[in-house]
């Protein structure tokens, strides 16, 4: 069995449907926290709904929103990040380089979701839009070094 710090395999595909799961995993916290007044028929509208819930404190339906935005902000960048680990796997990126980064990226996501749950002062909303830009920041990083490689194949032909 091959382990995930085995750089002579690429796990980097792999890591696309873990970042969908990290994605999904504050929307299924919150609809746990929300017990009862989750509605399954209708999930989208519970942020919406919570002002009417009286049998959840201020502090739960707080986390509850921000866990929904986690949620939002997850799917809304998952298509950029598996985007950029097609690209470094089309461009022949290393599998360390590949591993490293779609790795890197997905850990930010998960530290990005437990901050954004968890926020409640402003020193943790900027640490959150740090850990945000360092996700960003890797999937950009995919991008150029694709671009690179890709560009020195180009050449070199």
């Amino acid at each position: 069995m091959a382990s995930l710090f085995d750089m002579t395999r690429n796990f980097s595909l792999y890591t696309i449907p873990v970042a969908w799961i990290t994605c999904l995993a504050p929307h299924v916290y919150a609809s746990q926290l929300a017990g009862k007044a989750f509605d399954n028929r209708q999930p989208r509208t519970l942020t919406a709904k919570l002002d009417s819930q009286q049998t959840l404190d201020a502090a739960t339906k707080a986390r509850i929103v921000r866990a929904e935005g986690a949620q939002q902000n997850g799917f809304e960048n998952l298509g950029i990040f598996a985007a950029a680990v097609v690209a470094g796997n089309v461009a022949g990126l290393s599998n360390e380089t590949l591993n490293y980064l779609s790795g890197g990226y997905v850990l930010s996501r998960m530290v990005y979701n437990y901050v954004y749950v968890v926020n409640t002062s402003e020193a943790l909303a900027n640490a959150r839009t740090g850990v945000f830009l360092t996700g960003i920041g890797i999937v950009f990083t995919l991008f150029i070094k694709s671009g690179n490689a890709l560009r020195s194949t180009l050449l070199s032909k």
